[in-house]
């Protein structure tokens, strides 16, 4: 596989892997999936997030502390860089006056206020990408013919600032996870690798609780599950009403609906209010 700039190894894991991504501050969410992954005997070091740690919702600071203190990989998003760098946005690189422009920028400048120098500090150091072997080869001497035997890299897809505008497509290469905003869970193939979409933590398409994926090495193959969470999501909305956070993604957690829809796919627009139903496929 070929290097990637400021990637971190986490080696073979021979055992399921968790995987979310956009926490988003949701402290609730947050903390059920991690009692999820304890009822499952999944350790935090083999949950993995996939970057945006702190967004939309009223607990950044508790967010990340809960994190780090649990000690789960973390792959850097643009929330992480942009707060590190100490950026005027949070770098998703929307239309300057859209809706999706505005209300990022009420929550960007609620999270400026809540989050310690320390976190912003750690969040600079995530890496851009995080690689490892799942399951044993099934046969050493031909251990790229089996797509189980692929190192899989978790990594971010580019802004559409970093692209110039354009919407992100594409994965940095084959055999890797691409991490992109997308409102349902997924999994896709690209070259002779695996990709796959999570979007967990926040409500999507009528859905009030978070998702996430189990990554399960089997011979031969991985089982890859896309799965629902429920949270106390009344609390997590009352917080950030209360602390000024946007009433659109206030709203969002109550009715599972997010509140602007022309940064999502025509797929998705259309499916919007549609609820998704939990998955399960083999690669």
């Amino acid at each position: 596989m070929a290097e990637l700039p400021n990637a971190h190894d986490l080696g073979a894991i021979d055992e399921p892997v968790l995987v979310f991504g956009g926490p988003y501050g949701n402290l609730e969410a947050t903390q059920a999936l991690i009692a999820e992954g304890r009822r499952r005997s999944i350790a935090p070091a083999r949950m993995i997030c996939t970057g945006d740690v702190v967004a939309y919702c009223a607990d950044p600071q508790a967010t990340v502390d809960l994190i780090r203190h649990a000690g789960i990989p973390v792959v850097m998003g643009n929330c992480e860089k942009s707060l590190a760098m100490g950026a005027q946005d949070c770098g998703c690189g929307f239309a300057p006056g859209s809706a999706c422009d505005l209300l990022s920028a009420q929550w960007f400048r609620c999270a400026e206020r809540d989050l310690d120098q320390h976190s912003r500090a750690w969040m600079g150091t995530r890496p851009r990408a995080l690689t490892f072997e799942l399951g044993r080869p099934a046969s050493a001497r031909r251990p790229w013919r089996r797509r189980a035997d692929q190192p899989i890299c978790l990594c971010r897809q580019p802004s559409r600032r970093e692209t110039g505008g354009a919407r992100p497509g594409g994965v940095p290469m084959a055999s890797s996870v691409a991490i992109a905003a997308c409102p349902s869970p997924r999994s896709w193939m690209a070259g002779f690798g695996t990709t796959l979409g999570w979007w967990a933590c926040q409500p999507m398409m009528g859905h009030r609780g978070a998702w996430y994926s189990v990554l399960t090495p089997r011979p031969g193959d991985v089982r890859i599950e896309h799965l629902s969470l429920r949270y106390h999501h009344e609390a997590t909305a009352a917080k950030m009403h209360e602390r000024g956070y946007p009433t659109g993604y206030v709203n969002a957690i109550c009715d599972g609906l997010w509140p602007i829809c022309d940064i999502l796919l025509d797929s998705d627009r259309q499916s919007r209010g549609r609820p998704i139903a939990e998955t399960m496929v083999t690669r």
